[in-house]
């Protein structure tokens, strides 16, 4: 694991690469305040010619509030620059699972997003359904969360629909603190029926396929920053992706510590700008 007192080498090993993949929460930005060295280098990396993408296992939201909100933080996003496990996860059910019947737990957002990719769901944002049996079960980050969504994606569980998760982070990091995210859903859902679900997102292989999809970039050329061991850097170490951890979010130095070799980032930075100074001086 290099450091940014590695200089030489972490600085020649971040600078060749051609792809930039950016976790949001806690690397980019905290709730609705941005980093503003991050804003600075991201601008950086696109004025030398380097790509950059933004990808985001927080589903609650679309991927055009995303590029609305990185727009009005100062990141200058276009469209095909933003992708999240909603889109991963829409993606595997059209392609993978045509035909079924989809119960979804998440934000009326996600709702939108899966109806506009084509998923077939049972139930609306409100919580009625159409009467017809789920055959796969989706949870996810869900900020309208009650009792009754619970109660129904359990009860199609227990009546045999397949369980899928978006993302299996367990907080959410905002400007307050910390709240719950999809995996402490799922693990509540997991608790009551016995069933674990298939996640997607980060680090799941289906999120490296869209990226290489979409950008048409080598992992080899590929360099991933995000603030969580268990997401972002297990995404590089799993799939062969270099990994950048930045101590900006959920992973403290402690983490980092007790981790084995294999979950170690291949380069700890305290924050982007360290990047920064690497790659541009």
């Amino acid at each position: 694991m290099l450091t940014e007192r590695d200089t030489a080498q972490a600085a020649e090993l971040l600078a060749a690469k051609k792809l930039f993949i950016f976790d949001m929460d806690g690397t980019i930005y905290l709730g609705g305040i941005p980093f503003d060295f991050a804003v600075s280098f991201i601008n950086k990396l696109r004025a030398s010619g380097r790509r950059v993408l933004f990808f985001t296992n927080n589903a609650s939201h679309s991927p055009a509030f995303y590029l609305k909100k990185l727009t009005k933080l100062g990141f200058e996003p276009s469209p095909e620059e933003i992708c999240t496990s909603g889109n991963v996860t829409a993606a595997f059910l059209t392609r993978k699972r045509a035909g079924k019947c989809v119960y979804l737990l998440g934000t009326p957002e996600l709702h939108e997003q899966f109806c506009e990719a084509g998923v077939d769901l049972v139930n609306q944002p409100d919580g009625t359904c159409d009467g017809r049996k789920a055959d796969i079960v989706v949870t996810s980050f869900d900020t309208t969360l009650d009792y009754k969504k619970l109660t129904d994606a359990c009860d199609f569980i227990r009546y045999g629909a397949e369980y899928l998760c978006t993302h299996p982070d367990f907080n959410c990091p905002t400007e307050t603190g910390f709240i719950p995210d999809s995996g402490a859903i799922a693990a509540c859902v997991t608790a009551s029926t016995g069933v674990l679900p298939t996640y997607f997102g980060k680090p799941y292989p289906e999120t490296v396929e869209m990226i290489s999809e979409i950008t048409g970039e080598e992992k080899s050329d590929m360099l991933i920053f995000g603030d969580r061991l268990y997401t972002d850097i297990a995404t590089g170490k799993k799939h062969g992706i270099t990994a950048a951890l930045v101590l900006t979010g959920e992973t403290k130095m402690a983490d980092v510590d007790a981790a084995t070799d294999d979950e170690k980032p291949d380069v700890l930075l305290d924050s982007l700008a360290s990047a920064d100074k690497l790659i541009f001086g």
